[in-house]
């Protein structure tokens, strides 16, 4: 693995069958590596030994990564790729990954969701919607703020004749620690304009239900 600096960025490159390039900011893994140092340190571990040694860095580097959502506009994504078309039926993008945290607890949660629209004036770029998606999932969220905040952008920026937001996420904060149950399943909603209507609503539900592909 080769890294090169660029204006206080390290860009790490890794050619297999593939490409990976990750962007740090250094200044901050310094400083939020100094801080899990610390954190082992109370805890009851020797930050110094061998297999913990290079642990606050990573750390640090997974955390800028796990909270890129920050850096990102939702609304330009969506703007990148705006159309003029004629198509006002339903456009469905689901079971789209979704990997966030939870804020109370600095856990993952993780899940699928499931993002609908009809176009008043203006479709998007397919990859747009699941871009949305991961720009508010990453970041520290609660499920039903980051289902609102997706369907708000889409509403905001597309003005579309409606959007339908639904997300399913297991939360590692109720499997992990408190309450310890394994198999439950959060679901949250959020619709406007055409999905407001049973009809509407309806279809969208029956469609992220069926196994058509």
């Amino acid at each position: 693995m080769a890294s090169e600096i660029h204006t206080g960025m390290v860009v790490e490159n890794k050619m297999d069958d593939y490409e990976k390039i990750d962007q740090y900011n250094l200044k901050k893994i310094e400083q939020i590596a100094g801080h899990y140092r610390e954190v082992l340190s109370l805890i009851g571990e020797d930050p110094t030994r061998e297999g913990l040694e290079k642990t606050p860095e990573r750390v640090a580097k997974a955390m800028q990564f796990l909270t890129h959502g920050y850096d990102l506009d939702p609304a330009a994504i969506l703007e990148s790729a705006r159309f003029k078309e004629d198509y006002k039926q339903m456009v469905l993008v689901k079971d789209i990954e979704i990997y966030s945290m939870c804020e109370h607890h600095m856990l993952p949660f993780v899940g699928k969701a499931h993002v609908g629209y009809i176009p008043r004036d203006y479709i998007v770029g397919l990859s747009k919607v699941p871009r949305v998606v991961d720009a508010y999932a990453r970041r520290l969220q609660v499920q039903e703020r980051l289902t609102t905040q997706i369907k708000e952008c889409i509403q905001k920026t597309l003005n579309p004749l409606g959007v339908a937001v639904v997300i399913e996420a297991h939360h590692y904060c109720m499997m992990m620690r408190g309450i310890q149950k394994q198999n439950s399943v959060t679901t949250t909603s959020d619709f406007t304009g055409a999905f407001l209507t049973d009809k509407t609503r309806a279809e969208f539900i029956h469609l992220i239900g069926s196994n058509l592909h």
